[in-house]
């Protein structure tokens, strides 16, 4: 297991959940901490079985935190802030979206996850998930180009 891009996968993920950065680090050490400290036994499944365990202390965590803040000023007249622009245009259509609808749009296009990973991770069929990943897109794609999404309407 190449612990260093694992550890970025599961941080990305934590950080998604939780929108922010302090507490997604302390999720993603937590996560494995006690990943080391299981009686896990090699079956070819750490991805998933770490993704459990995160998503549970996200879960937990999501009870009683309040999102991170973006600083009011960015500047620096190139690029970064370019990036840095579409990178906020992307947190806030996620940040808008289902909390399950919004995971699994990380854990398959952020983090490159395998449907069989997803549906053992999230405890859903192969069809359902299909079927939500597309809503979930089409609601991204839809905000990303400033529409309402199906909750907003409501």
């Amino acid at each position: 297991m190449d612990i260093e891009e694992q550890y970025d996968k599961i941080y990305r993920f934590c950080y998604y959940r939780v929108r922010n950065k302090e507490i997604a680090e302390d999720l993603t050490q937590e996560a494995f901490l006690r990943f080391m400290n299981s009686r896990y036994e090699e079956r070819g499944e750490v991805t998933r079985y770490l993704y459990t365990i995160a998503r549970n202390l996200c879960i937990e965590e999501s009870r009683h935190i309040k999102t991170e803040e973006l600083p009011e000023s960015i500047s620096d007249g190139g690029t970064i802030v370019e990036g840095m622009m579409d990178k906020i245009l992307v947190e806030g259509a996620l940040g808008k979206m289902a909390v399950d609808d919004r995971e699994l749009l990380i854990l398959r296009y952020l983090n490159e996850e395998s449907v069989t990973d997803i549906c053992e991770i999230t405890g859903i069929s192969r069809f359902a998930l299909y079927r939500r990943l597309n809503r979930a897109k089409k609601e991204f794609i839809k905000m990303m180009e400033g529409g309402k999404t199906h909750e907003q309407q409501n």
